[in-house]
């Protein structure tokens, strides 16, 4: 599933070329993308056909793009969903379960690019897309990253994604919440980093990558760690989530890319994910994978010792 890094890459992508732009259209080619949509608020279609998309926010996983109604198009990309921006016409894309027909002409008179069509794509249909409704932020801050965009929308966060915490790239992030919030917790410290409550945007990936940097084993009790340890432990995860933001996020397949359709380079840097059988960086040891909640978590059994 994309973490963090892939969707903020994605979100970065459509910025700049949905931003003030118009929807013209929209044409629904699978209703299960739709699947968290509330239609007792209006259908997809009504309640975005001649918005105004006022910008691009992220929190964790979640993308949203508010819209001059006063609500937001979100958008969650599941296991394999894809936001690319096409030339009306192109054909190349297979697993379109919606489209959006922009038109931009208020932006860029040059005809060719006054039009653009975003493709959500989708192959395991686990993604979503909804219109939503939007309040507040608690704090009267920004309700997640836009990259600098500013307006009375960007202290509203949509209903969906009120509960989700914010992430560790985020502004308004409080390092003192999470680290008093890990100390509440006698989980294991990765069920603890995966807890979309405590922060957000965290997957296998960057929690195994952070607990490796910091010779922690996943299943050592959150309440264990001193909040020296848990602030170097936050500081590795920025750093790891800053450097896949650089490589444009971890791909492994083809299920993941950018909004043109280009693969992230970041997998060559992991270091314990998806490396099972390989030796470790700092001791050589053969790095192994072992179950957890119905998946997998990399490790170094020597570097990273529950204790």
């Amino acid at each position: 599933m994309p973490e963090l890094p892939e969707v903020e890459v994605v979100r970065a992508g459509i910025e700049p070329a949905v931003t003030g732009a118009i929807v013209a259209g929209v044409e629904i080619f699978d209703e299960r993308s739709l699947r968290r949509h509330d239609s007792a608020e209006g259908s997809f279609v009504s309640q975005l056909t001649g918005r105004r998309v006022l910008g691009a926010v992220r929190r964790g996983k979640f993308l949203w793009l508010p819209l001059d109604s006063g609500k937001a198009l979100v958008i969650h990309l599941g296991m394999s969903g894809q936001v690319l921006l096409r030339a009306p016409g192109s054909t190349d894309d297979r697993h379109v379960r919606i489209r959006l027909a922009l038109d931009r002409s208020a932006l860029d008179p040059d005809p060719e690019l006054g039009e653009l069509w975003v493709n959500f794509v989708d192959q395991r249909i686990f993604g979503s897309m909804a219109i939503d409704t939007m309040a507040a932020t608690n704090d009267g801050r920004d309700a997640g990253y836009s990259g600098g965009g500013t307006g009375p929308w960007s202290t509203s966060v949509p209903s969906q994604v009120a509960h989700i915490a914010r992430d560790p790239l985020d502004p308004a992030f409080s390092a003192p919440g999470f680290i008093a919030g890990l100390a509440r917790r006698h989980s294991g410290i990765k069920r603890a980093l995966l807890d979309q409550t405590l922060l957000s945007g965290i997957g296998n990936i960057y929690a195994d990558e952070s607990l490796f940097a910091e010779r922690l084993h996943y299943d050592q009790p959150s309440s264990s760690l001193s909040a020296d340890q848990a602030r170097s432990l936050l500081g590795a995860l920025g750093t790891i989530l800053r450097r896949a933001l650089i490589e444009g996020g971890t791909s492994f397949d083809s299920q993941y890319v950018n909004v043109n359709g280009q693969a992230g380079y970041f997998a060559h840097s992991l270091q314990v994910y998806g490396r099972q059988g390989d030796p470790c960086s700092r001791c050589g040891t053969t790095l192994v994978r072992e179950s957890f909640m119905n998946r997998g978590s990399h490790l170094c059994p020597t570097c990273q010792v529950l204790s």
